[in-house]
């Protein structure tokens, strides 16, 4: 995007800190950080008797590995040392800073030649010594084990060639504004890269550029740990680590891999908990906001899909004080001219473009009001704004019962989501990048939401996805149709993807496993399930009413929402009734702009393409003389070829082996697209509150529920999926396996069948074998005359005519004549035999010619 050159490319920098070792003495901290190969060393020096305060000095010269050896050597004592993979940052309660450090990675996903890391384990170091005497702050110790409970091992994410918190599209643009704070109104934008002639000797020479990617702190949640390492000169020292959910799986394509990857990334503005954080505050910052993107990859090409969830954009609540299992939805706040849907959907067409898209899964029609007043809210808010809007460009709202479609008899939600979603990807399209063919682009993106914005949101994100996918591959070349069959390798695949993902959202936010699956709504789900169900009820309903105050206050400590204080005037953390005034402070706005107005006059020029990504901002831009710069080789970076690696070690092989838990066992045909018999196989295993495995089953119906979206149609649809399995159980049996049926045929494979051989073959077989026996002496006794031999040979060989294949005269085991050599072969190999002592030499100038000739005939 904004580059239609093929000759200028533009490369992200590669992190020169990926390794860290901490050296503690009692005076001071040593931070070594080196580059992957360990040839290239910097040094943070912390100074431990600063009183409550953070003193960080820097090295500006690097070091090479003797010269950090003899500097280690001259350290006094005998310091710890800590080895780590990065610096999350430092954190601050009442009495002193500590250091985080990752101790532990695992490499989860790769992005092209990009590696995504997943944070395995961390520690806490702290950097102020205790100087006096007297005892430290009675809340010191709650303020850290408050902070500690935020698990920064469970689905915490970073890269150090890759911007997580970016999409694919926009990481792919070309630079228009440089530098940390840019004014797209007022500041001149760079010039176009298509009219530059950049100084080369030759009109298609590659010309490299190197930048520093600025992320989008929205999706940073370490931005508040980083804030005292804002003015170290080398940047590489911060970690930025994304929280959510990153998988990656793959398909096998008659041999070739095709890499699925989804990425869920969770807003750090207004996050929390299930009941305490609903609705949007002024800022226009809605609860439960993640936004997934969908990447397809062959190696060579890319192309990626984005949708978002997040909660309705008004201010409404649920009153938790009473202990029942939904609690009755309020408006909060009146908003007439919509103030805060506009700050939200305004940015929404900043960072997507047009058109945005609202699947609305909450419920319309209630005996007793209840979902449909938020529902009525966004209706009402779309139809206010979208009259500012030009009509080309106005939001789409899109309203679908899910609860009312699964009562109707018969009726399969995935296939009238699958409607919808066909519509919606048609609308926004997708991102395609591929070598020698046009370039493609998402304009706008499809907002899911529902009450609670987990389980039926994501079932219609399956969909959703399930449909883009199909487009992907299509536009990649390897299916003809966009539509693919459930029960395939392809689609089971990706429902265990979306599985995963609908999980490790909810209990992040909900504090307990998805209710209602994929499954669920498919009306597959076995009936034994019923048990999982309660439990997940159970956990969740346990979560939100003994758990989640205290889960949010460790949010609120770790984001830097509440900031500790000595003064008295602060308040602690544990005597807060509730966080509105931190999360939802009111702020006049000082603007003369009219509220008609309510999208920039930058963001409406660019419509209905991004503005974000075609003013792409970054902090650094230069250009370099060679791709082979260690600072810019993301293949080197992704092979590690400087060292031994193990395939198991390999991401790409982890991620062909785990794929192949989805294949079924046996296999009627060998295509990934067509659909498959399923064999029952235990039910993989899911992430738990800490992000490790438990052992509850993904499969669920609709017994109960916790969520208030969906408890309503509980009933109809347990009744209505019984009678569905009763009539499959009735059904006849499947057909016997046979060889034919498993098996390709011969004639498929190599174009020749086997068959039964002819009477007349099979004589001349019978006359073949009994001539071998009674050559060999087998079919008559030893003691058998030579003349009956010979007369019982003549028979056999009557009618059969042997013909020798060579002619070899008398030459036998027992003796060989040898061949005769021709002359002139003799002194061609005389001359071969003089010229070894010269064979290695360097040709001469008049044989170039001809060796030239030869090499380009190749």
């Amino acid at each position: 995007m904004n580059n239609d050159n093929p000759s200028i490319v533009f490369n992200p920098l590669i992190s020169c800190i990926q390794k860290v070792v901490l050296y503690e003495t009692r005076t001071r901290l040593y931070l070594v950080g080196s580059n992957n190969r360990e040839s290239r060393f910097r040094l943070l020096t912390i100074d431990r008797l600063a009183h409550n305060r953070l003193s960080i000095e820097e090295n500006a010269n690097e070091f090479n590995s003797l010269e950090i050896r003899r500097f280690v050597a001259s350290l006094t004592g005998s310091p710890k040392v800590t080895s780590a993979y990065g610096v999350l940052g430092f954190v601050r309660f009442l009495e002193g800073y500590y250091l985080l450090l990752v101790t532990k990675r695992k490499c989860c996903a790769h992005i092209g030649r990009h590696l995504v890391y997943t944070i395995k384990d961390t520690v806490m170091v702290r950097v102020n010594e205790v100087t006096s005497q007297r005892p430290p702050h009675p809340h010191e110790d709650r303020y850290k084990k408050m902070f500690q409970n935020i698990d920064l091992s469970s689905n915490f994410y970073f890269s150090y060639s890759y911007d997580l918190t970016r999409t694919v599209q926009y990481n792919e643009s070309a630079p228009r504004f440089v530098g940390a704070k840019v004014d797209l109104d007022r500041d001149e934008p760079l010039p176009d890269w298509n009219s530059l002639t950049n100084n080369v000797a030759q009109a298609n020479e590659q010309v490299d550029y190197a930048f520093r990617s600025d992320s989008r702190k929205r999706f940073v949640w370490n931005a508040y740990l980083l804030q005292p390492m804002e003015g170290i000169m080398l940047k590489d020292w911060l970690l930025e680590v994304t929280h959510g959910f990153v998988s990656q799986s793959c398909i096998s394509i008659f041999g070739r891999h095709v890499y699925v990857c989804l990425i869920a990334r969770r807003s750090s503005r207004f996050a929390g908990t299930r009941f305490l954080k609903r609705g949007a505050n002024f800022q226009g910052d809605v609860a439960n906001e993640v936004e997934t993107e969908q990447i397809v990859s062959d190696g060579q090409r890319m192309c990626a899909f984005t949708q978002m969830r997040g909660s309705i954009p008004s201010h409404w609540s649920q009153d938790i004080s009473k202990m029942v299992p939904k609690p009755q939805i309020q408006l909060d706040i009146c908003d007439p001219y919509s103030q805060t849907p506009s700050r939200h959907f305004e940015r929404l067409l900043f960072h997507y473009g047009a058109p945005v898209i609202m699947l609305n899964l909450v419920k319309k029609r209630e005996r007793r009001k209840h979902e449909s007043i938020i529902s009525k809210e966004l209706e009402c808010s779309i139809r206010y704004l979208n009259q500012f809007l030009p009509p080309a460009h106005r939001m789409k709202h899109i309203h679908f019962d899910m609860a009312r479609q699964s009562r109707l008899s018969g009726g399969n939600v995935m296939e009238q989501l699958a409607i919808h979603a066909e519509s919606i990807v048609q609308l926004t399209n997708m991102f395609f990048k591929a070598p020698g063919s046009d370039l493609s682009l998402q304009t706008g993106i499809v907002r899911t939401n529902c009450v609670d914005c987990l389980d039926r949101t994501n079932s219609a994100q399956f969909a959703i996805g399930k449909c883009a996918l199909g487009h992907q591959l299509e536009r990649l070349g390897f299916v003809k149709s966009a539509k693919l069959e459930f029960d395939s390798d392809c689609v089971t695949m990706l429902e265990n993807l979306y599985e995963e993902h609908g999980d490790t959202l909810a209990l992040q936010y909900g504090g307990s496993q998805l209710v209602h699956r994929i499954k669920t709504y498919r009306k597959t789900a076995p009936w034994g399930s019923q048990g999982s169900d309660v439990m997940q009820t159970i956990s969740r309903y346990y979560s939100n009413t003994f758990s989640d105050t205290e889960k949010q206050h460790s949010i609120n400590l770790f984001l830097g929402i509440y900031k500790p204080t000595l003064n008295k005037m602060g308040q602690p953390i544990l005597e807060l009734q509730s966080d509105y005034d931190t999360n939802s402070t009111f702020v006049p706005s000082t603007d003369s702009q009219p509220l008609t107005d309510w999208v920039r006059h930058k963001v409406r020029e660019c419509l209905p393409h991004s503005c974000a990504d075609s003013h792409k901002l970054v902090k650094e831009l230069f250009r370099v003389h060679s791709s082979g710069l260690e600072m810019i080789d993301a293949y080197s970076n992704y092979h590690q070829s400087f060292k031994w690696t193990d395939f198991s070690e390999h991401i790409a092989f982890e991620i062909s082996q785990l794929a192949m838990r989805y294949m079924p066992t046996f296999r009627t045909n060998y295509s990934p697209f067509q659909r498959q018999i399923q064999t029952s196989r235990q039910a993989r295993q899911n992430p738990s509150m800490t992000g490790h495995s438990s052992t509850s089953s993904l499969n669920s119906n609709s017994s109960s529920s916790s969520e208030g979206d969906d408890s309503s149609s509980d009933e109809e649809l347990s009744a209505s999926f019984a009678e569905k399995e009763a009539n499959l159980s009735e059904s006849a049996e499947p057909a016997a396996f046979t060889l034919a049926s498993v098996l390709p045929s011969m004639e498929q494979v190599y174009g020749c069948t086997i068959s039964p051989p002819s009477k007349q073959s099979m004589a001349i077989y019978k006359k073949y074998v009994q001539m071998g026996k009674l050559s060999s002496g087998g079919a008559r006794p030893a003691q058998t005359a030579v003349a009956q031999r010979d007369q019982e040979l003549a028979k056999i060989m009557r009618g059969i005519t042997l013909r020798p294949l060579s002619d070899y005269g008398t030459d036998s085991y027992l003796s060989v004549m040898p061949p005769v050599v021709p002359r002139q072969s003799l002194l061609i190999y005389a001359d071969y035999c003089r010229s070894r002592t010269t064979f290695n030499a360097v040709p001469k100038l008049e044989e170039f010619d001809v060796l030239y000739r030869y090499v380009q005939k190749l």
